[in-house]
């Protein structure tokens, strides 16, 4: 098992796999959310990534799902709060869109109340709303954490200059920011460009989403046919028609040596990576928890990582 690795400079430290919550009163069930939040603990894991707009995309659904779903689990009690660093996120849930002071602040009691707890370990701005100075957001996380509501701040899809002058401005204030949540796999690097180097000059931990690229890494997309397996089938067709038949070749020749499967060799390809506290990933079943986990025991030789890198330039 991997060492837990510290956010930012917050001193919260977290396994390099954080658990995505957006399946959570969506694709899995309650009980099966809570099979999944039980099996992801006793394996050792310790963060939980959710948000308040999760999952409001969903027919018959409002947002708030995946929060509430998480809160009646916590409410179970037997020290199930206490074992999660948790980070939920504010501004792209239509009934609380953007980053205006009061939206920040009402979302953040929201979402406290869904959780059914009084803090949140990570509270993070979903995506950046140019329209607000940071001077207002910023000021909005001061108060938070001032009133013992937030514990670290962090952002999600912010650019470079914006994601600095953020930082600027927390310095300013004495609330720094130490999280970037940006996307981030085999199928896309463009991080590496410019944010990636300017978090680890920073110090600012990333937390990357779409770590298996929508399940094509897991490799269970080889097909046309296979597409129909999942709702998510249909977003396949960017990945085969690309790089993507040459980057599971190369996952297939990794996992074989290894004995490990693609999917564990993607997560375990970004867990090497600089800056990187943990990649999300999202699991539907107790099994799926198991076959994520084991890619916190798989430390990738440098001539892996390199064929990797080779094939997903």
């Amino acid at each position: 098992m991997q060492q837990k690795r510290e956010l930012g400079t917050s001193g919260i430290a977290i396994t390099p796999l954080m658990l995505g919550g957006n399946v959570f009163g969506f694709t899995a069930d309650e009980a099966t959310s809570f099979a999944v939040l039980d099996a992801y603990v006793d394996l050792g894991g310790n963060s939980v990534d959710t948000a308040d707009v999760y999952s409001a995309w969903a027919p018959g659904h409002e947002g708030g799902e995946s929060e509430r779903v998480l809160g009646k689990w916590f409410a179970q009690g037997g020290g199930r709060r206490e074992s999660i660093v948790l980070g939920t996120k504010v501004g792209m849930w239509p009934k609380r869109l953007g980053l205006s002071r009061e939206n920040i602040i009402a979302a953040c009691d929201d979402s406290l109340r869904r959780l059914q707890t009084d803090v949140i370990d990570l509270y993070q701005l979903h995506r950046d709303d140019e329209a607000t100075a940071p001077e207002v957001f910023m000021g909005a996380l001061e108060d938070l954490v001032r009133a013992g509501k937030v514990r670290a701040v962090g952002l999600s899809n912010f650019k470079p200059e914006r994601m600095l002058a953020a930082r600027a401005e927390g310095a300013r204030r004495g609330v720094r920011v130490e999280t970037l949540q940006p996307e981030y796999s085999l199928m896309s690097r463009e991080i590496e460009q410019d944010l990636l180097p300017l978090c680890v000059r920073e110090n600012v931990s990333l937390i990357t989403y779409f770590a298996l690229a929508s399940g094509y890494l897991s490799g269970k997309y080889r097909s046309e046919a296979d597409k129909a397996k999942s709702v998510r089938g249909g977003r396949m067709d960017k990945y085969m028609a690309g790089k993507g038949p040459a980057v599971l070749a190369a996952l297939d020749e990794v996992s074989a040596r290894r004995d490990a499967t693609p999917a564990q060799v993607a997560l375990a390809w970004i867990m090497a990576k600089p800056g990187i506290a943990a990649p999300i990933a999202s699991a539907t079943s107790v099994a799926q928890v198991r076959e994520l986990m084991g890619s916190l025991a798989l430390a990738l030789s440098a001539e892996e990582l390199a064929a990797l890198d080779g094939a997903s330039a």
